[in-house]
């Protein structure tokens, strides 16, 4: 709204966003809510948290330092603060394994080998019956 004030009258772009003009006008002077005003201070020291670890601590280290340090919080409330923050950890996880016939793709041709095709039962044509 703000952006388009110098364009077009307040009155006008509340009727566009569905909006009376009045509860604009009073939402702008409202001061902020108790959950934002806890949010932003709670941001504060998880930043402080990860800044202290060298931006190694993630999510559940960060929230077993605010429990230690008495602070209440829900470690979903933790990583939902911490993510348009761009706040992560580091992981030191190993590659995982790809899986057996990705693997033998990657070996030489002269040590490929080729999966053995499934034989039939002796007296059984076509597909097994599911049950």
């Amino acid at each position: 709204m703000r952006a388009n004030q110098a364009s077009y009258p307040v009155r006008t772009l509340c009727s566009v966003l569905g909006v009376s003009p009045s509860g604009y006008y009073a939402w702008r002077q409202r001061s902020p809510s108790a959950r934002a005003v806890s949010n932003t201070s709670l941001l504060e020291r998880i930043r402080e948290i990860h800044r202290f670890s060298r931006q190694t601590y993630g999510r559940p280290r960060i929230y077993a330092e605010l429990r230690d340090e008495g602070v209440v919080v829900n470690h979903k409330r933790v990583a939902r603060l911490m993510k348009p923050a761009g706040l992560a950890g580091v992981s030191r996880r190993c590659e995982v394994a790809l899986h057996q016939t990705r693997r033998w793709a990657r070996l030489p041709v002269p040590l490929r080998r080729e999966p053995l095709p499934r034989r039939q039962p002796p007296g059984r044509r076509g597909p097994q019956p599911v049950f």
